[in-house]
């Protein structure tokens, strides 16, 4: 057994998955976030991990032929990277791995995701693809190669300002909805007219080479706020320029990469209406793109892309034991 942790901005997360990557147990929380609130200091969400963690382990329960412990430790695989709500996370770990004399293995929670997403859509039928991560802490887009025991991660490009989920929130929020309004706002979104009134509202597109802006198109949501707009057309419309800003940069990164397969994860990556546009026109005959999209419930923050790179990480070591062995 391989037991996943993951301490992120607004969720903690534990999974146990077997030999074969299969799910045996997992568990997640959502922090709480006053009402109003658009997110939480890394002192706050630290401490409500310190919270959760035993409870989600807890309910797990006693953990048989436990092999190894995998836990992201920091955002992004890049120098720098740090957020103080990882060290909840990577605290328990190291107690776990010690406590059962099994190996601790380190990653990201960027990583984690790309694996969670090759776990539950399929593996990308390429060894190099492009990868969209984005969420209300990221915005990337990256060339990505697979390797044994993980990944190595290019950034192409990424938000000049807010993240995708930022600019979901921010809206969300103005329109009365409970943060994070990712979900909430989708099901706003689906009241939307089909008629006039919705057509005719839209939001700016901001995208310059690789990297996306949306700090113009969310000034501009709220006043459409302002001026009484009809909400849920306002929320359609977040959804499609986020769409149509992925689109610009995937079409070029197509083009200038020569890689067509893509993989889209994070939390924002779980909204219907931004999975089914991209797929109507990026795999459109002319455009000829291969599109993975984690399953919903993977494209949020989980635990079950960290503990299948642990799970690798852990067979790289042991046949790397045998081949001395042998």
């Amino acid at each position: 057994m391989i037991l996943g942790i993951d301490t992120s901005n607004y969720t903690t997360s534990v999974c146990l998955i077997d030999s074969e990557g299969s799910i045996r147990k997992e568990g997640r929380m959502l922090l709480s976030v006053k009402e109003g609130g658009r997110g939480l200091q890394q002192s706050a969400a630290l401490f409500q991990h310190i919270k959760n963690l035993p409870k989600l382990l807890e309910e797990i329960g006693p953990i048989n032929h436990l092999s190894g412990v995998a836990v992201s430790v920091k955002p992004r695989p890049l120098e720098g990277s740090y957020m103080p709500v990882f060290l909840a996370g990577e605290s328990v770990a190291r107690a776990i791995a010690a406590s059962r004399d099994v190996p601790l293995f380190r990653t990201t929670h960027q990583e984690g995701h790309i694996s969670a997403g090759e776990g539950s859509a399929g593996n990308v039928e390429a060894n190099e693809f492009l990868a969209v991560h984005i969420s209300g802490g990221t915005t990337d887009l990256l060339r990505v190669k697979r390797l044994v025991s993980g990944y190595i991660i290019e950034e192409l490009g990424s938000s000049s300002d807010l993240h995708a989920g930022q600019f979901v929130d921010r809206v969300g929020v103005a329109l009365g909805l409970p943060f994070p309004s990712g979900p909430h706002l989708e099901k706003l979104a689906m009241l939307a007219h089909q008629g006039k009134e919705s057509a005719s509202v839209s939001l700016p597109v901001s995208v310059r080479g690789y990297d996306l802006s949306f700090s113009g198109p969310a000034s501009a949501a709220l006043r459409l706020i302002e001026q009484g707009v009809d909400r849920a057309s306002i929320a359609r419309a977040v959804e499609k320029c986020i769409a149509k800003a992925l689109e610009k940069v995937l079409l070029r990164a197509m083009s200038e990469t020569r890689l067509n397969h893509i993989l889209i994860v994070g939390g924002v990556a779980a909204n219907g209406f931004i999975r089914a546009r991209l797929r109507q026109r990026m795999e459109h005959p002319a455009v000829k793109a291969k599109l993975y999209f984690a399953e919903p419930q993977y494209s949020t923050d989980n635990a079950f892309g960290v503990a299948r790179l642990g799970l690798l990480s852990l067979r790289v070591c042991s046949n790397s034991i045998k081949d001395l062995v042998d």
